[in-house]
């Protein structure tokens, strides 16, 4: 499922205020700076950082 274009220009990574990018396969969001995952459930991103896992 496909976020919304004007929800993805305002979202940033809470940890370094990075641009985040929606991997809609793996059901993520890939912080460009930090490298922190964030999941998305249901269609919402969760943008905490207990939820968000480090990259591989």
């Amino acid at each position: 499922m496909a976020l919304d274009e004007r929800l993805m220009e305002i979202l940033v990574c809470p940890t370094c205020r990075s641009s985040l990018d929606h991997k809609e396969r793996r059901h993520v969001l890939v912080c460009a700076g930090c490298g922190l995952q964030f999941p998305v459930r249901d269609g919402i991103p969760v943008m905490l950082v207990d939820e968000a896992k480090p990259s591989r």
